[in-house]
């Protein structure tokens, strides 16, 4: 008989609820956000662009910065239902008050512009330390239930497919959800009614199995376990530049559409001003549309093929961003050449290269590993937060990089889709195509040189001693 310790696998209720809990009803809570909240907020509560933008960058500072501290709080306190599954019992209802709060426009904030910053500064910075509160435990309790490459693997690739379900059904449909449930408020609550029942789910069928007992040098100072890894900054600049590379790929495009390829499409000596008008619209609509799909099929469809193909997750990058940058290189100098190829051949970027914002989350596990073998403590949560504080290094690139160029670029959205210089159309098509090519090259240079995987085969003889521990 073998001497090997039976594996314990995951059922089948964590896979969905872990699948289902950030990328569930929290998603399509996150994703009605960043694609409505800013004009809700203008229209119905009276908060001008430039005060919003304020808003917004005290928030996103704050949210960067409170990422790390929550993992620090995960991996110091040791509380009696574990260590990161206490978690999800009670921030999920936090975030069905805030979402009553923010999506509310209270009597005692009317008449002061002061009192409606104030309230709407609170109630969404409140929500960005909730989404930290229990993102970072999520991501941690994968690695603490299994020691197993492929079934994280397996697990992720699922939350990846949900997550561009929900996105999807929430950022194309939310307007006609809303008019269905009579105001932004209702739907925002019953998504997270079902945000509940996913982390509440997810407590009742996880377990900390593999769990270190917490370190008492604990507190900030084990940020430093991390950081004096110097093969850990390869990985976080990947961290960074996925979500860059994401951000760019859907933040231009709606550019791209309206002011590279629209004004290619119009033809002002037959078209009245109508026919224009829904030339303009239909481009538009059509051109997220096969971007939209190609995001979707990239999450539920080739990304686990990817995985499982490739085994791990940097060698499924490596072919992804080589892919994806051949697709950018031929679509910078043709796509302007016809509507329809444009449109086929972006659909083929996207799903071989939306699957990066997910892939890397195959690191974080890498990681955590790594850190447990040289240092031998438990630092999910730290590694995780990590992880968060990267990313939201990429998105605040993202925001300010694609605006930035297209100003240096001499862009006026004032002009219009036919106004604009031809500096500012070579911008538009570099923010579109370039610079994420650019950013596939080096996060394929760093997967090439990939700094972890000379460590695999000791992270393997450690786990099968960890798993020879805990079967005794």
């Amino acid at each position: 008989m073998s001497n090997e310790p039976k594996k314990k696998g995951l059922s089948k209720g964590f896979v969905w609820f872990h699948a289902t809990s950030v990328n569930g009803g929290a998603m399509a809570i996150a994703a009605t956000i960043s694609t409505y909240f800013s004009l809700y907020v203008q229209e119905s509560i009276g908060i001008t662009a430039a005060q919003l933008s304020v808003i917004l960058l005290i928030c996103s500072l704050w949210d960067a910065i409170n990422d790390p501290m929550m993992g620090v709080i995960c991996d110091s306190c040791n509380p009696r239902w574990g260590r990161y599954r206490t978690w999800f019992t009670f921030t999920p209802v936090f975030l069905l008050v805030d979402m009553f709060l923010l999506f509310s426009n209270p009597g005692f904030i009317q008449g002061s512009v002061t009192a409606k910053c104030v309230y709407v500064c609170i109630t969404y910075m409140f929500y960005g330390m909730i989404v930290t509160a229990y993102t970072m435990p999520q991501m941690a309790i994968l690695p603490a239930m299994t020691l197993d490459d492929q079934e994280r693997n397996d697990v992720l690739a699922k939350g990846a497919g949900v997550c561009a379900l929900m996105f999807t059904i929430a950022s194309t449909f939310s307007t006609q959800l809303v008019q269905i449930f009579g105001s932004y408020r209702r739907i925002m609550c019953i998504y997270a009614v079902f945000a509940i029942i996913s982390f509440w789910g997810l407590f009742k069928t996880s377990e900390e199995r593999y769990v270190a007992p917490k370190d008492e040098n604990g507190g900030l100072k084990q940020l430093i376990y991390v950081f004096r890894h110097k093969e850990i900054w390869p990985v976080m600049l990947a961290w960074c530049l996925a979500a860059v590379s994401y951000g760019f790929m859907f933040t231009s495009s709606v550019y791209y559409a309206q002011y590279v390829m629209a004004p290619t499409r119009v033809n002002f000596e037959t078209m009245d001003e109508a026919a224009i008008g829904a030339t303009v619209g239909g481009t538009i609509s059509t051109y997220m549309g096969f971007i939209s799909m190609g995001a979707l099929i990239s999450m539920m469809v080739l990304m686990p093929i990817f995985l499982k193909k490739f085994k791990t997750g940097y060698q499924a990058i490596i072919v992804s961003q080589i892919l994806t940058i051949a697709c950018y290189a031929i679509l910078f100098f043709t796509g302007r050449l016809n509507f329809m190829y444009c449109c086929i051949l972006s659909f083929i970027a996207t799903a071989v290269g939306a699957m990066i914002n997910a892939l890397v989350n195959v690191l974080v596990n890498d990681t955590i590993d790594f850190i447990m073998l040289k240092e031998g403590k438990q630092l999910n949560g730290i590694v995780s937060s990590v992880k968060g504080f990267a990313q939201k290094c990429g998105n605040t690139i993202t925001n300010s990089g694609v605006l930035a160029i297209l100003a240096i670029c001499n862009f006026d959205a004032t002009l219009g889709p036919f106004g604009q210089p031809a500096s500012a159309v070579t911008g538009t098509n570099v923010v579109r195509f370039l610079v994420p090519a650019l950013v596939s090259v080096v996060i394929l240079i760093i997967m090439i040189f990939y700094p972890l995987k000379k460590f695999f085969p000791e992270i393997e003889q450690m786990k099968k001693r960890m798993a020879a521990e805990h079967a005794e």
